[in-house]
């Protein structure tokens, strides 16, 4: 199987799950079109990046994925800088919010096997300005969805979990195991 992903939380979800599989980096911009629902968008997103790199295969599976983290309707993807992270922990603070990932299958040469969305309410303890300055200051929100990834230090900040935890991390591995149809 091929990850259309350079998420190394992906990478380690599918390898702790069992399956073997290689990164191949998509290209395509993960940009909400005006009006899109997060469900809609994050599909959309992770059916273009597996099918982008669906056409440059021979052979074999290619998965793509797409996290967006979702708080009143403003969705959030990965931040632009230390100022942008900011921003996003202090809305996510004190609050609930909703993880959404979508899942695409797509078979090399282009013809999609399946996608999906999986949906996860996480909520936030309210955060100090310490705090939010302590974790932006480690690098760790640069590269996630939110500014934050569940599965680091911002775990600390999590006081509930509704529906998926893999999903939070940035895989729904029960959506995947699904869509595969098969033992890992």
């Amino acid at each position: 199987m091929i990850l259309a992903s350079a998420s190394p939380r992906r990478a380690g979800l599918l390898r702790a799950a069992g399956y073997s599989f290689r990164v191949i980096p998509s290209a395509v911009p993960e940009l909400p079109l005006p009006g899109e629902s997060a469900e809609k968008f994050a599909e959309r997103a992770a059916s273009e990046k597996a099918r982008d790199v669906a056409l440059r295969m021979g052979q074999g599976l290619v998965l793509g994925a797409d996290t967006v983290v979702v708080v009143g309707k403003a969705i959030l993807g990965k931040p632009r800088d230390s100022r942008d992270a900011r921003r996003m922990l202090r809305l996510l603070s004190g609050r609930t919010h909703r993880v959404v990932t979508g899942v695409a299958l797509w078979r090399a040469g282009g013809s999609l096997v399946g996608s999906g969305h999986s949906s996860t309410h996480v909520t936030f303890r309210k955060l100090s300005g310490a705090e939010v300055e302590w974790y932006v200051a480690c690098g760790e929100p640069m590269d996630k969805a939110g500014a934050y990834g569940i599965q680091e230090r911002a775990g600390l900040f999590v006081t509930g979990i509704r529906g998926s935890y893999s999903n939070v991390v940035g895989l729904p591995l029960e959506l995947v195991y699904g869509m595969l149809g098969l033992p890992a």
